[in-house]
Order: C-alpha cells, then structure tokens, then sequence
C-alpha cells in the first residue's frame, strides 16, 4: 500500500503534536510512504522563515527525507503533485480542507485528523 503525504501531514508532529508515522502505522500496518518533491520543495521554503511553522517545516523536511520516497511528478504545485500522485498511490494525507475534497472528488481515499491527535481513513 502506498500513502502520499502532503506539506501539513508532514508539520502535524510539530503543529498539532501528531505522530504521523504511529498514526499511519496504527491504521494501515504496513505501507509506502511517498512525499512529492513540489512537498519537500515547500517544506524547506517555508522552513527558512522564524517561528513554529518554520520549525514544523524543518521537522517536516526531516521526516520525508529520513521516512518517505521522494517521488517526482508532472505537477507545479504541491497540491496539484499530490493530487497526481494519489490517483496512483492507495490513499494520501491530509488536513487541507481544500485538497481534501479534490481527493476525494479524484476518488483517492484520505487520512486526515480527527478527535484530536488521531488520524481516520475517509473513502471516497
């Protein structure tokens, strides 16, 4: 099973003190956690401002490097990347309203937060 893995699925450790990758591994057991390049390219762009969101990124560019493959696309942006890749991969992650909703209108599954510090599968 492959899970592609947005900009604030990968800042939640920091932001809303998620564990992500226990989350995942509670819900799926085992899979492949992929992170578009548009979403390491961000994660370190926002990673060199101050403050929480700039630590969260630079936690977040750790994590997809150190858990994740780095997977290229067609995409410009890092939600068009993780749009394109989700309708390959099994499901994707995120809490973005917005994208959240092009997922599922792309018929990709989407693991978002709920309650809390815990992650939920939604289907399509």
């Amino acid at each position: 099973m492959s899970v592609v893995l947005d900009t604030n699925a990968l800042m939640a450790p920091v932001e809303v003190d998620v564990r992500v990758f226990e989350e995942l591994d509670r819900l799926l057991g085992e899979y492949d956690p992929l992170v578009p390049r548009a979403v390491l390219a961000e994660l370190e762009e926002l990673s060199t401002g101050n403050g929480e969101a700039a630590t969260a990124a630079s936690v977040g560019a750790d994590l997809a490097r150190r858990e994740c493959d780095v997977v290229a696309h067609e995409a410009d942006y890092a939600d068009d990347a993780v749009v394109e890749l989700g309708r390959a991969a099994d499901c994707a992650v995120t809490s973005d309203m917005p994208l959240r909703e092009r997922l599922l209108e792309a018929n990709v599954p989407v693991i978002s937060l709920r309650s809390g510090t815990k992650l939920e599968l939604t289907e399509p």
